[in-house]
């Protein structure tokens, strides 16, 4: 039973950030942009970082796709607002891992990033959750070179 109200909190938490997007929209003025998109089902992003001083000063995406990428993206963009690159990085390898259904640091505090934790069982809809925090690793990549 108790795990059923998990399922249904994570589900309201998915649609709450799908339905009222966080950070939905682009940064101007020399922000790093990248593009990327999904063509097994669709989803595209538009995903815009300000890094300065090594901090992710500003993050926000644009996009279209399905609840589980847009509510990625908007979690995402939460998520690293305000970190170090690095910590923003570790952010993303975590959540890879908890997508690929393996172990991973539990000590940091994912927030609402933790109700994505039952993504990994559906394979096909791993790529879908994955996108946005791909592009932010992209574009990091990108800036350091």
């Amino acid at each position: 039973m108790a795990s059923n109200n998990l399922d249904q909190l994570y589900r309201t938490v998915i649609m709450d950030h799908y339905k009222n997007p966080r950070n939905k929209g682009s940064i101007e003025d020399g922000a790093l942009t990248i593009d990327m998109n999904n063509p097994t089902c669709g989803d595209r992003i538009h995903l815009t970082l300000q890094v300065t001083d090594g901090v992710v000063q500003n993050a926000k995406f644009d996009g279209e796709g399905c609840s589980i990428s847009m509510a990625s993206a908007s979690m995402m963009t939460q998520a690293v607002k305000g970190k170090k690159v690095e910590e923003a990085l570790q952010l993303s390898t975590v959540f890879s891992e908890m997508m690929l259904g393996q172990e991973y640091d539990d000590s940091l505090d994912l927030g609402d990033i933790e109700a994505l934790n039952g993504v990994s069982k559906f394979p096909a809809r791993i790529k879908c959750a994955t996108l946005a925090w791909k592009a932010m690793e992209k574009g990091i990549s990108e800036e350091e070179k």
